[in-house]
């Protein structure tokens, strides 16, 4: 029984590393504010008047708040690289 405990914590820690390992990868793809396209909540920072930051969105996609995504995706997923107006659903580009 113990031998199945330390091969099911060395498997987790192996998970752990490899989801650790791929995640900075992304860190080190350039990045690009894109607004218009977090939900609620789920912006990353600078909402605009009456926010203050990352989280602050009031409504989903409002149009002066952002979220960082990979350079050159914002446009296509239907967001702006400036603030707008409203806050209408993002309609992505199709290509």
């Amino acid at each position: 029984m113990k031998r199945s405990t330390i091969s099911t914590a060395a498997l987790a820690g192996l998970a752990m590393m490899a989801a650790s390992h791929a995640g900075a990868a992304d860190n080190n793809k350039p990045k690009e504010r894109c607004y218009g396209v977090a939900l609620a909540g789920q912006n990353d920072c600078a909402a605009g008047p009456g926010t203050t930051c990352a989280g602050t969105s009031t409504v989903d996609y409002q149009g002066n708040a952002w979220k960082l995504v990979d350079a050159g995706t914002c446009v296509d997923m239907g967001g702006s690289l400036t603030p707008r107006e409203g806050n209408a659903r993002p309609v992505p580009r199709r290509g």
